[in-house]
């Protein structure tokens, strides 16, 4: 059931699009079941765009909005009381209307005919090619036969416009309600990580700290992980999306957690890298301390009219001078950055949008420059440096380090606001949370 507060946000987030449509017409199907092996689907989600619009957590269901007179049309299932004692309970025709607010509503059954006449006389349709190859052959049938009835005197869609251009500038600016539910899956995160600080000890599988991460997730009211939760240890820590989670962890070892929390169809990400044995080494503190100060520097520049590329330039210029200092690489800062001298140890950049999803929509340049920071922006910012293994050109103590810290940020008119600043990152705070 959808609260008030929830309801108001997705008329305003339709108003907002219709708003921009003109005389054009949305199509959006929901997402696809997804097979995992026989006859077993994987856990369905909704479509990020999908859900953002409707709050409609359904498969097989499609959205048709415009400033039209017929408005916000929902197709979904209609309600069957012996598929439902099976596969859950269906909101049918009445509660696509009754609860979530739909103008009108449809059986999907009645989808082919009743598109017809919603896209008569239009001649933009904001549909997306491509994404769901198994419904395109179905909506270009459609406009077929809509332009057929181009005989009679109608018009028929000329154009297909992609509907990210608008859907993904404003999912990219959050607003009040979407930031709040941000929050909330970051306080989550934020309590797992600190619990896994605190329950770690030598001769544990990474496994058991990702049971309970996922845990802690649960039990706090989220859906779902936002993304596969990586728990490396020792050398594994240097691999960026390394996915096993097997390995039992030794004494005088980093473990790196990058783990987040879904909640209300929000995403967290954070990442933090700790001591197994509860206390870094001398060269594990060396290279936090670059991280965590890179990451401040970075933070630092999370402000209105900056941009993701001074974001990552303040990180990796304190990662540069940080790695000279210790005789990893040499010349000067500047010859670092210019000749890529960073890519060994730091290969990746320092943030990306977040919300609805981990890797969050919007564009990232606009007239071919980087974008501005804008408020209601949220970011990660997530510098690290990872020592191979087998690198013989840096002291043995350094091999097969692997340290990242990530924290997600949201861009205000003043301060920039870390909602992840819960989860220790301080090398005295990690090291307190580790002895719990």
């Amino acid at each position: 059931m959808l609260n008030q507060d929830f309801r108001r946000e997705l008329e305003a987030r339709r108003a907002a699009v219709c708003a921009q449509l003109g005389d054009g017409v949305l199509v959006l199907p929901s997402a696809p079941v997804a097979l995992r092996n026989n006859d077993v689907d994987h856990e369905f989600r909704q479509s990020s765009d999908f859900f953002y619009l409707t709050g409609f957590e359904e498969p097989d269901c499609v959205l048709v909005l415009s400033g039209r007179p017929e408005g916000y049309v929902l197709f979904v299932r209609r309600r069957d009381p012996e598929r439902e004692i099976w596969d859950g309970r269906r909101a049918g025709l009445e509660g696509a209307v009754e609860i979530f607010g739909a103008d009108r509503a449809f059986g999907i059954d009645e989808l082919d005919q009743k598109l017809v006449d919603l896209l008569e006389n239009v001649t933009r349709v904001h549909y997306r090619i491509g994404e769901r190859k198994d419904f395109d052959a179905r909506f270009l049938d459609v406009l077929d036969r809509v332009r057929a009835r181009g005989r009679t005197g109608s018009d028929w869609p000329t154009e297909i416009v992609d509907p990210r251009v608008i859907l993904h500038e404003l999912r990219l600016l959050k607003s009040p309600f979407e930031i709040e539910r941000m929050r909330e899956a970051a306080e989550i995160t934020v309590e797992a990580h600190r619990a896994a600080m605190a329950a770690c000890r030598p001769g544990m599988y990474e496994y058991e700290i990702e049971a309970l991460l996922l845990h802690r997730f649960r039990r706090a009211g989220s859906q779902r992980v936002a993304y596969p939760s990586i728990v490396g240890s020792g050398p594994n820590a240097t691999i960026l999306h390394y996915r096993e989670n097997d390995r039992r962890m030794q004494d005088g070892e980093l473990l790196l957690i990058d783990a987040g929390a879904e909640f209300a169809y929000y995403a967290a990400d954070v990442t933090r890298t700790f001591p197994v044995g509860g206390k870094f080494t001398p060269a594990q503190r060396d290279l936090y301390r670059i991280v965590l100060d890179a990451q401040l520097a970075a933070i630092a520049r999370c402000r209105v009219g900056e941009t993701l590329d001074a974001v990552h330039e303040a990180a990796a210029r304190v990662i540069a001078g940080g790695l000279l200092e210790l005789g990893f690489l040499s010349g000067t800062v500047d010859e670092v950055i210019e000749q890529k001298g960073l890519k060994p140890f730091f290969m990746h950049r320092t943030s990306h949008w977040l919300g609805m999803d981990v890797h969050d929509v919007g564009r990232y340049h606009r007239e071919r420059q980087p974008r501005r920071l804008e408020p209601g922006m949220v970011i990660t910012v997530e510098p690290g440096i990872y020592v191979a293994e087998g690198d013989e050109n840096v002291p043995p103590e350094f091999r097969g380090i692997g340290i990242r810290i990530e924290d997600d940020v949201v861009i205000t008119a003043g301060e920039p606001e870390v909602i992840t600043e819960g989860a220790p990152k301080t090398i005295e705070a990690v090291e307190e949370a580790c002895r719990g």
